[in-house]
């Protein structure tokens, strides 16, 4: 039996894989087996055939931001007219909306905007907190590095305060690839990839539960996708703070990026790398296939390749949309890829708790 298989039969009866195991079973494995033994660990940890969804609502507070990234269309640099940031009364009717489509989380994420220091972010989540009752899953961790920044404060003490305010978990943006070399070609502005594992260490030491992500396609090696995932399965054996991980791959429709990179991932490649973070990430509970990226079709393919989440309806998204994601989906069109792949749909919170499951 080949070191592959031998690999494979370890993680089809529940054991851990090594880091170099994982980069063998990627590059060596067929489509086929990397599926089966993903499906085999989704099944083993989910073994309800039930898939969730999620009703949230993705809010862009601003779009002012100094990281300068070469797959983001829809930044202005400070001083643009066309920059803005959003008023309260338009985000509380953002969420407003959200609320009365049955919605019961707010995604916001913004740029680095070099003006905003931690009395905004406060002030904008108690806002929020004293007029509804909703899921605040806020502030990728390149965002609290600079809002710690500016405002002349430690990340313990940004995420504390955040918390204190009314911030209920972080979600796992500007993760892009966590190795230095790709971040800096790729978003030179945003904190490091040690900076960004401090960040998640931090709020899961505060107690808050966050997700985390990785983007393809952007120049990175096959290592650097196994080194991404190494550093997320090693903080999750030291926090467990992670309660999802979420792939997806780079859009490059009339980015900077597309000068360089001139093909998008493609589904085979995509369905290998989420196939893969089943297999390795072991300790995730929940792994959430992009449909926005990859489309509906592949989205029904993937819940047989080790995911066990649709993920939102998305009623609001910007930043991948302007870069060319075309996908749409209603309430309806996320039952019916659940429904016909096999599985029973069920409707959960941000951090995959309250199932309820439709008839």
């Amino acid at each position: 039996m080949s070191q592959v298989q031998q690999a494979l039969e370890r993680v089809r009866a529940g054991q851990q894989i090594s880091a170099q195991e994982a980069l063998s079973v990627y590059q060596e494995a067929s489509l086929f087996e990397l599926g089966m033994a993903a499906d085999a660990v989704r099944r083993r940890k989910h073994p309800g055939n039930v898939v969730s969804f999620l009703i949230d609502r993705n809010i862009n507070y601003t779009n002012v931001c100094v990281a300068r990234c070469t797959f983001c269309n829809f930044y202005r640099k400070p001083g643009d007219p066309e920059g803005e940031v959003l008023s309260h009364q338009t985000i509380f009717k953002k969420i407003e909306e959200t609320i009365e489509l049955g919605g019961t989380g707010i995604l916001m994420q913004g740029g680095m905007h070099p003006d905003l220091k931690m009395d905004y972010y406060e002030d904008l989540l108690r806002a929020i907190r004293s007029r509804y009752e909703v899921h605040l899953h806020c502030f990728s961790p390149p965002e609290i590095v600079v809002l710690a920044r500016l405002s002349k404060i430690s990340l313990r003490e940004a995420i504390r305060r955040l918390k204190a305010a009314g911030l209920d978990s972080i979600p796992g943006g500007g993760a892009e690839i966590l190795v230095d070399r790709m971040r800096r070609q790729i978003s030179p502005g945003k904190c490091s990839a040690a900076e960004w594992i401090d960040v998640m260490r931090i709020a899961h030491e505060e107690g808050l539960l966050t997700t985390a992500t990785m983007m393809i396609g952007g120049g990175e090696k096959t290592e650097e996708r196994i080194e991404h995932l190494d550093r997320i399965r090693r903080l999750q054996d030291e926090t467990g703070g992670f309660v999802a991980f979420i792939p997806w791959n780079v859009q490059l429709k009339d980015t900077e990026m597309e000068q360089v990179i001139h093909e998008e991932v493609g589904s085979v490649e995509y369905l290998r790398l989420l196939a893969l973070s089943r297999i390795f990430l072991d300790n995730i509970p929940n792994i959430q296939v992009s449909w926005l990226t990859q489309g509906l079709k592949v989205a029904e393919v993937a819940l047989h390749f080790g995911a066990n989440d649709v993920g939102s309806i998305m009623i609001e998204e910007n930043v991948i949309s302007v870069a060319g994601a075309r996908y749409k989906a209603g309430r309806n069109d996320l039952l019916q890829v659940i429904e016909r792949a096999g599985f029973i749909p069920a409707q959960r919170d941000t951090l995959y708790r309250n199932f309820r499951k439709i008839a």
